[in-house]
């Protein structure tokens, strides 16, 4: 119960990130963007948020506790979800989607990391994984919220026509607005959550943190719990966190797994799928209000396999996974790219896409979390992992901000050729460079690393 509190901040992540998705072509007809560099700026700019929160998020989480954050983000996503749906000009609705971002930024840093810091090693995997389901929910939440207020938009409907419309006007406010109700309830849920353990240990409230402890697992595992937390606590200096101290040797190797694993996740390809499937459905000859009911079938497929991600997880491992991801990705962007090239239309850019995002919610998208989430050592986790997911949010920055102009010069065949290239070399990555987590503490995790 505590990880699925925990884990609403992914499901507002998800719908907020999104959301935009659906409502592209309403508020692009509404504020008359007529750029490639303005389109792409509208999609784009909750990344600057989202990397704005990401590296706060690090040191507050760290000084302040887990906690605390998710409460803040909670807030956030209720303000930036209502302010940027009933935005009058293009001005406020980029700030407040700015806003969001930081939501979304606090929320993929924390929630994922307060979920490892609670989970025994056992059910670390699934738990964290949890966070990547929720997200998924949302992202299915939003499309079929976008559906449903879109869909009595004809096919074929002119821009101008669209702009006139209930839904041009006021139909993609509701698509933003709707988040602000999850919102309510995650910022009570998160009131009753106990704080991370480990943190708890980590800032010299040791009691609280072995009657937490003792809850989730029973008194002996809440004994044996803390005492192996505080012997890695005692094997360090008691100082702050500095910045050098990322950059020592073992530190900075895990540090670049990290980031690596971070942008690997974006660079993919796949959130292009999500945020312009406006576009390449329409590229595939399809109309606005087919095109809305493909993308709740993305959806229901990112949720369908996420759901067989718990089951596999903590099975097979985290590297399987993830290798198994970057060659599914790359053969299927392969194969969408040569479709494109033949000029192939409907029903087959919309399988290759549904396969890609299969490959994804199997491997790339859960894992990369739970990777993040349990590689650093305790006491920079907070830190380590914020400079991690900030690499994450400004490799999505560029991948979407680029995606128009790139599938204008290249076409939409060259533009996902160089996303396979990229996960064919995230494949060599994982296997020459990502160790095997599953089934250790985070204990045995930091020591295995910084000493191997």
């Amino acid at each position: 119960m505590i990880s699925c509190v925990a884990a609403l901040g992914g499901l507002l992540f998800g719908y907020d990130w999104v959301v935009i998705g659906g409502a592209k072509p309403f508020y692009e007809s509404y504020f008359q963007l007529n750029s490639a560099e303005l389109v792409g700026w509208a999609n784009s700019c909750a990344l600057i948020g989202c990397f704005l929160g990401s590296i706060i998020s690090g040191g507050m989480s760290d000084r302040f506790g887990r906690k605390k954050l998710l409460l803040l983000s909670a807030v956030l996503f209720a303000l930036s979800s209502i302010l940027t749906g009933w935005a009058y000009n293009f001005t406020a609705f980029i700030a407040w989607r700015i806003t969001g971002g930081v939501a979304i930024g606090i929320a993929s840093n924390v929630s994922p990391t307060y979920i490892a810091e609670v989970s025994p090693a056992p059910w670390r995997g699934r738990l964290v994984t949890l966070n990547q389901l929720t997200i998924v929910v949302g992202i299915l939440a939003a499309q079929i919220a976008n559906w449903l207020i879109a869909d009595r938009v004809p096919d074929g409907a002119s821009r101008a026509l669209i702009r006139s419309s209930w839904n041009g006007q006021y139909g993609w406010r509701w698509m933003f607005t709707a988040v602000a109700l999850p919102a309510v309830v995650f910022f009570l849920g998160a009131l009753f959550i106990p704080e991370s353990p480990r943190w708890l240990a980590k800032a010299g409230f040791a009691e609280q943190a072995r009657r937490t402890l003792a809850r989730i697992g029973g008194k002996r595992y809440g004994d044996q719990a803390l005492a192996e937390i505080q012997d890695a606590l005692g094997a360090e200096e008691q100082v702050g966190v500095v910045w050098h101290e990322l950059f020592s040797p073992g530190i900075l190797k895990i540090l670049i797994i990290g980031v690596v694993l971070a942008v690997l996740q974006q660079w993919s390809g796949i959130n292009i799928i999500f945020n312009y499937a406006e576009e390449i459905y329409r590229s595939a000859g399809y109309g606005v209000s087919s095109i809305l009911f493909n993308i709740v079938v993305t959806g229901t497929i990112n949720l369908v396999f996420t759901v067989i991600a718990l089951g596999l997880v903590d099975r097979f491992g985290r590297r399987a996974l993830m290798l198994f991801g970057c060659a599914g990705i790359a053969l299927s962007h392969t194969v969408l790219g040569f479709t494109y090239r033949a000029g192939t239309k409907g029903l087959p850019i919309l399988l290759i896409t549904l396969c890609t995002i299969a490959c994804y919610a199997l491997s790339l998208a859960p894992v990369t979390w739970v990777l993040i989430s349990e590689i650093f050592p305790n006491r920079i986790r907070g830190l380590a992992v914020s400079i991690s997911v900030s690499a994450l949010w400004v490799a999505s920055f560029l991948l979407t901000f680029t995606f128009p102009v790139l599938n204008r010069v290249l076409g939409s065949a060259g533009t996902f050729w160089i996303y396979a290239a990229i996960c064919l070399a995230g494949f060599f990555f994982v296997f020459t460079r990502v160790p095997e987590t599953k089934g250790k503490t985070l204990e045995a995790i930091e020591r295995d690393l910084t000493v191997g």
